[in-house]
């Protein structure tokens, strides 16, 4: 019940927060957290730990980018068909890599999703290092403009809320008690006469499906495309989201992802109005130490809190309950 109340107010604020905050930079923090949650379905309750994640988060964003652009599709079927590229290139990664487990499984993600990152410099249809542009945002269903960043605001909502629900419901579903018997124990969970790689594969393709629906979503918001987000650094910057938020929570990756995004975003702000009322100069170069200050950020939490923000809260509070 509690849960139940905490999700409708989150709702509630989510619903008025274009009206007090900038639409387009709301988008991207819900792409993001949908994107933190798709790769805690994968290593938080299923305990597979990928670093080439953002192969289906550009993969999607690149398929659905060219569609749009190019071929003229709607954007809702220019969206569903980059999520199924990328869920289909899901299957293909993770029907290879879960035949090895721990690091070698997390090396082998790796591996291919440079392959993938290589194949985007030089694929013709991507434009190499200057990237996809023009993609147009179009009509959804031929009755949404989605050219008003209000309209589109709410559909963003509608897609992060319809997929945090299919997470939701995953976790709480027999195939969700199965995955996270996978993690805790895989050999027990063999032995009970599960076929533990088919689970570990369907869990795969369905976290990388809604990593291409993230992707996809971004980048019908931002009108492109660009190497980043299949570069190796955009798997880390996910897996620093989950860790931070709280892995294996639900809510987490959604925490860790607004935190790390906000400071991607906001931090060179922060720190020129510092400079200013200070009158301090180095606060200036703050936004040139973005990585510095997420990579304090991560040390600080695995150090002081290693189950992550909400993770600890959690635990705090259920100490509280019992005293």
């Amino acid at each position: 019940m509690n849960r139940k109340i905490v999700y409708a107010v989150a709702f509630a604020l989510a619903l008025a927060a274009p009206f007090v905050a900038y639409p387009v930079f709301l988008m991207k923090l819900l792409c993001f957290a949908l994107f933190a949650c798709a790769f805690n379905l994968l290593i938080g309750f299923t305990g597979l730990l990928s670093f080439g994640h953002a192969a289906f988060f550009g993969t999607a964003g690149y398929a659905t980018g060219h569609l749009l652009a190019v071929s003229g599709l709607p954007t809702g079927l220019g969206i569903v068909l980059g999520v199924l590229a990328s869920a289909l290139l899901g299957l293909v990664i993770g029907a290879l890599a879960i035949r090895r487990q721990g690091i070698y499984f997390s090396m082998i993600t790796l591996a291919l999703a440079q392959m993938v990152y290589f194949a985007a410099l030089r694929a013709p249809f991507t434009h190499g290092e200057d990237g996809l542009q023009g993609v147009p945002r179009g009509r959804l269903l031929g009755l949404l403009d989605l050219s008003s960043d209000l309209v589109m605001y709410y559909v963003v909502l509608a897609i992060f809320t319809a997929g945090f629900a299919l997470i939701v419901r995953t976790v709480h579903s027999p195939f969700g008690q199965v995955l996270k018997a996978i993690k805790e124990n895989e050999p027990r969970a063999m032995s009970l006469g599960y076929e533990v790689d088919r689970y570990k594969l369907l869990a795969f393709v369905l976290s990388a499906a809604l990593a291409g629906l993230a992707g996809a979503t971004k980048t019908v918001v931002l009108g492109f495309e660009t190497l980043t987000d299949v570069h190796w650094t955009m798997s880390g910057l996910v897996v620093l989201m989950t860790l931070v938020g709280g892995m294996g929570t639900l809510a987490g990756p959604i925490l860790g992802a607004f935190l790390i995004v906000a400071l991607e975003n906001k931090l060179g702000d922060l720190g020129t109005n510092l400079a200013e009322s200070l009158g301090i100069a180095w606060f200036s170069t703050l936004g040139e130490s973005v990585g510095m200050v997420t990579g304090l950020i991560f040390i600080v939490c695995v150090l002081l809190f290693r189950r992550g923000i909400v993770g600890e809260l959690g635990a705090l509070l259920e100490r509280g309950r019992k005293a």
